[in-house]
């Protein structure tokens, strides 16, 4: 079974610039990752309309599988994906982690990211934290979790170094 491990935090705190710099740190020591993210932000993500998958759905299919080239896209609805489903899907690509951008309250190991002062309460509303990222060193004050300001390099390695002890 893959590790899942979590970011976390409010919209537009950097979670996806984040993920982004930790699946390529992760690619550079052959590590196997899938990732999973939640829309937050109300209603359905987008797809595009005009194509067959989603005529299918539209049709009454649960879910749809496109393959080209090499390429595998899954569209699949029901009332509700419960993140235990949408990990059992995933464990089935084989990843060795499964990084998930959302879900703040799943408890799974997750790295918090802290933007402005506001965003401090998850640090005492969230269980399983690891590591935590900060904008603004005066966030974090009195606060006994390993933490690494957002663009320091030495952060990523340590999520690395967490994550690379749980293969």
């Amino acid at each position: 079974m893959p590790f899942v491990f979590q970011i976390v935090g409010y919209q537009n705190s950097g979670k996806t610039t984040f993920m982004k710099k930790l699946i390529s740190e992760l690619g550079k020591e052959q590590i196997s990752v899938v990732t999973m993210k939640h829309h937050g932000h109300g209603g359905k993500p987008d797809i595009a309309q005009e194509k067959d998958s989603t005529e299918h759905i539209g049709a009454g299919a649960l879910a749809s599988l496109v393959e080209g080239d090499g390429r595998l896209i899954l569209h699949a609805e029901k009332r509700e994906w419960k993140i235990e489903e949408q990990i059992q899907l995933l464990s089935l690509l084989q990843p060795e982690i499964i990084l998930v951008e959302g879900h703040k309250f799943a408890q799974f190991p997750k790295g918090v990211i802290v933007r402005k002062q506001e965003d401090a309460e998850l640090l005492s509303m969230l269980e399983n934290i690891e590591v935590i990222y900060y904008w603004e060193p005066s966030l974090i004050k009195g606060i006994d979790i390993p933490s690494f300001h957002i663009d320091d390099q030495a952060g990523y390695i340590y999520a690395v170094n967490i994550l690379k002890q749980k293969l």
